[in-house]
């Protein structure tokens, strides 16, 4: 049972829209644990492919999820997933080979259903460890994971600028593939959920972003100490 005074903040966007730099800024001003879907379902990606197991075999991936194992590790104000007792580290789940499989992994409903009552988990998580809420961002935070949250936002940009960030970043991408895919699966689709603030974060920066968006927390939220 989740306290009446624990804050929930969903983050849902397309990729490099800014919702980890966004929720990383705001985890540390606001004390938040702060959560990033995005790499479970590349931690799974991951899994998969070394488990020889395809994106289109729904009963494969059942069969695999199902000798799965996840629990949560914290590590300062990040919840990090443990797949089978290990820590997958970003090397192994940002790579180019992960970047082209994990829309459709995530596309299939199998997997989602896996990852839905482990993503919902993450509030015992970081009431456990003493915070006063969480942030979670990704592609159906808002909608199907906690369309009650406390506060509920849709960041989004303009693809050129995506790509140029992801660029930027060192990482291949392929913004638009990717965003074709996440909005257009049966299940979970990405879009702004009903009633959440939508933010195009094209021609603002990093800092403004975080400003608006803490304007908002503020009124719910102390700053952490």
């Amino acid at each position: 049972m989740t306290d009446a005074s624990f804050t929930i903040v969903a983050i849902d966007g397309g990729a490099a829209s800014g919702k980890s730099s966004t929720s990383r800024a705001l985890s540390e001003r606001f004390n938040l644990l702060h959560v990033d879907t995005g790499s479970f379902y590349r931690t799974m990606t991951a899994e998969m492919l070394r488990m020889g197991v395809a994106a289109d075999d729904p009963a494969g991936i059942r069969e695999a999820t199902g000798k799965i194992t996840l629990e949560t590790e914290v590590e300062g104000r990040r919840a990090h997933m443990k797949i089978n007792g290990r820590v997958v580290p970003d090397a192994e789940i940002r790579t180019a080979e992960v970047n082209a499989n994990v829309s459709h992994f995530a596309a299939v409903p199998e997997l989602r259903e896996a990852l839905l009552a482990y993503q919902r988990g993450q509030t015992t998580v970081a009431q456990n460890a003493g915070f006063p809420g969480l942030i979670m961002e990704g592609r159906d935070i808002g909608s199907v994971i906690f369309p009650d949250a406390t506060f509920r936002f849709f960041l989004h940009a303009d693809p050129a600028e995506r790509a140029r960030r992801r660029a930027a970043e060192g990482q291949e991408d392929s913004i638009t593939e990717r965003d074709r895919l996440d909005r257009s699966r049966k299940t979970a689709p990405l879009a702004c959920p009903l009633g959440a603030t939508d933010i195009d974060s094209t021609h603002l920066t990093l800092e403004e972003v975080v400003e608006l968006l803490s304007s908002n927390l503020s009124h719910r939220l102390s700053p952490a100490s």
